[in-house]
């Protein structure tokens, strides 16, 4: 698949504040504080992470999600224009507030990067795929129904389940359960890496695109 700055024909977005958003990254999530460091809102984690490196402020409302558009500058000097989603629907709602503004921003699929957990994935383990199922994740398959489309990029976040290794939770516990806890202690030292290398896979994803990003970032960590 080709990379973004590919499908943007080589062009650079305006240096200025001004321009729409030429790409969608969504973290997924629940809203409210309450939920803020449960282990099923890695993917607002994550994006939080990103918008505080790139200077970028979850400052706008509109289509049922929290919103943060601006420029992004990547190591090798190309700029984009983003658009960053938190959808405020609920985890398996998610597709309202994507769907939405997809359309209204007329971003494709193929530009849209979403982010969410992964019980079946161990601990901190990144895994990006280009397109497919939405694999039992409810807010995936929301979304999939709300574009009619399943060619969207994904940067799953490995949150291991219960009875898994480094779970720090009994094979018992009903996930449901598990996915709305916070990271142990010993888990978020982990998870803070892991923020940290999924922010480093969204920055190769749009520069060098989905192919390369699996490529990085699908293998083992690199403590593992």
């Amino acid at each position: 698949m080709p990379s973004l700055r590919a499908l943007l024909g080589q062009r650079t977005p305006p240096a200025s504040g001004a321009g729409a958003p030429t790409v969608m990254i969504a973290g997924l999530g629940n809203p409210g504080p309450e939920y803020a460091r449960h282990r099923h809102n890695i993917g607002f984690q994550v994006l939080d992470l990103f918008a505080e490196r790139h200077v970028l402020a979850f400052d706008k409302f509109q289509k049922r999600g929290r919103l943060a558009i601006g420029q992004v500058t990547l190591r090798d000097g190309w700029t984009a224009r983003v658009l960053l989603v938190k959808p405020m629907t609920y985890m398996n709602n998610s597709g309202e507030a994507v769907g939405q503004l997809a359309a209204f921003y007329k971003i494709a699929p193929v530009r849209i990067l979403v982010i969410h957990d992964d019980l079946d994935l161990p601990l901190g383990r990144l895994r990006l795929r280009a397109n497919g199922s939405a694999g039992g994740q409810k807010g995936v398959a929301s979304i999939i129904r709300a574009l009619g489309s399943d060619a969207f990029g994904r940067l799953r976040v490995g949150i291991s389940r219960p009875g898994g290794q480094n779970s720090g939770a009994p094979p018992a516990m009903d996930p449901a359960d598990y996915v709305l806890q916070p990271f142990t202690a010993d888990q978020e030292k982990e998870m803070m890496l892991a923020r940290v290398r999924a922010v480093d896979a969204i920055e190769l994803w749009l520069s060098a695109g989905i192919g390369a990003a699996m490529n990085a970032y699908n293998a083992a960590a690199p403590q593992e």
